[in-house]
């Protein structure tokens, strides 16, 4: 080959490589659109009311439930906070306000050992309903909580440590088969262990790495959940009880687990690539099925035209692939929240879902459709709007990952539990 084929070749190699790296930060029309929306519901569907008792306070969803504020979206809300000032969408100085307001409430509200009630009141800070004391959802709460802290520092960072060191993550481990309780009531105890691989690993690295070592979990926590592996069309991979596209992404929204490879030999991003996936080429070959899957992917618990549905999901399931439930039905969550793990499906879907004008709204796309019963929902759901905001934030330039991992208790979490740093 001559000196200037060389020259030529080499050029049109490094213009691939500088696109394909531009575009990993410039955002297509139809994704800035749904990013900005989601980033808008927690502005704009948070109590903001500097005199409430619950200042802070993320709407469940919108616009039902006007009252009911969860845990998790407040979670989600504080790591838009930093979202939001990154983007240039508030100031600093309001993200730091209205961080420190909502650790401020966070440090009043009822709670049992440190694990706050999975539904409150947004108008008095009150556990709703009968509403369950909940490990996972008091974790993607803190999730927010440490980001926003180790972001904004000051006094939000002080309240941050606070709220993570009071969290006496021992309570809510079963003595004996060291698994993670679900959930507590007070009315009747404990209820529902973490004994399947599904969303909860922030649990085990939370519990691992709070700094007050009398209340840091034994690594046996971690490793005594069971790990059924399975496959549809690809790689084996570990698998959750319903396959639902949520259980693969949500740990994922704060930390970075590209590098990282427990004492097993398991790296949970490799194994999210190989759900996500599983679960895109499972609505693929069932297009003819489902309408809905001709133009999209990413089953999920969602919003259905017989309400919330939390089985929903694509083999392998259980232990045999029965457990799993489909209807037809697609969030765009479930596409979105996958995003860092096949962009070009995730990009594929959400072009074709704004071609849609009933599934779009403010804050972007509506929690789900199903084309075959032409429905669509009419609510926004603050957790889904939460992982679609922050993993189009991680896809465009880590900034979650980037603040999340930089956190000391953090790395210090994965270490304990034997997760071993691999640079690829």
């Amino acid at each position: 080959m001559s000196a200037s084929k060389i020259k030529s070749t080499l050029v049109f190699f490094l213009v691939i490589l500088s696109l394909s790296t531009f575009a990993r930060n410039v955002l297509p029309d139809v994704l800035l659109q749904e990013y900005k929306g989601s980033f808008m519901y927690f502005l704009e569907q948070t109590n903001w009311n500097e005199k409430s008792p619950s200042y802070g306070l993320v709407r469940d969803r919108y616009p039902g439930n006007p009252t009911i504020a969860s845990i998790a979206s407040t979670g989600f809300g504080l790591t838009a906070l930093v979202i939001g000032v990154e983007e240039g969408w508030i100031t600093k100085e309001d993200g730091y306000k209205k961080a420190l307001g909502t650790l401020e409430t966070l440090l009043k509200l009822e709670h049992f050992n440190g694990f706050f009630y999975h539904f409150l009141d947004i108008n008095t800070g009150k556990r709703a309903w009968n509403s369950e004391v909940s490990t996972i959802d008091t974790a993607i709460l803190m999730c927010g909580v440490l980001t926003a802290g180790r972001y904004f520092g000051g006094q939000v960072w002080d309240k941050a440590r606070q709220l993570y060191e009071r969290i006496n993550w021992n309570k809510m481990v079963h003595p004996v088969k060291n698994y993670f309780y679900m959930a507590y009531y007070p009315e009747k105890g404990f209820e529902g262990h973490w004994d399947f691989y599904a969303e909860q690993l922030m649990l085990y690295i939370l519990g691992a790495g709070t700094p007050n070592e009398k209340y840091r979990i034994d690594p046996a926590v971690y490793y005594s959940f069971k790990r059924n592996y399975g496959s549809y069309k690809g790689e084996k991979f570990i698998h959750s009880w319903f396959g639902s596209l949520f259980t693969y992404q949500y740990s994922h929204a704060w930390i970075d687990f590209r590098n990282w490879y427990d004492k097993l030999g398991v790296n949970w991003y490799e194994n999210s690539v190989k759900a996500s996936l599983a679960n895109y080429n499972y609505c693929i070959d069932n297009s003819e099925k489902f309408k809905s899957f001709t133009i999209g992917w990413g089953v999920t618990a969602c919003d259905t035209n017989r309400g919330y549905n939390g089985l929903l999901g694509t083999p392998p399931s259980g232990n045999n692939n029965t457990v799993h439930q489909i209807d037809g039905t697609l969030a765009p969550a479930g596409a979105l929240g996958s995003i860092v793990f096949t962009p070009k499906e995730t990009l594929w879907a959400v072009e074709n879902y704004y071609k849609l004008p009933n599934l779009v709204g403010k804050y972007g796309l509506k929690d789900a459709f199903n084309l075959d019963l032409n429905w669509y929902a009419t609510d926004y759901i603050g957790i889904d709007k939460g992982i679609t905001l922050v993993m189009i934030a991680n896809y465009k330039d880590e900034i979650v990952w980037k603040v999340f991992m930089d956190i000391q208790y953090v790395k210090e979490g994965l270490k304990n539990l034997g997760f071993v740093y691999k640079k690829n």
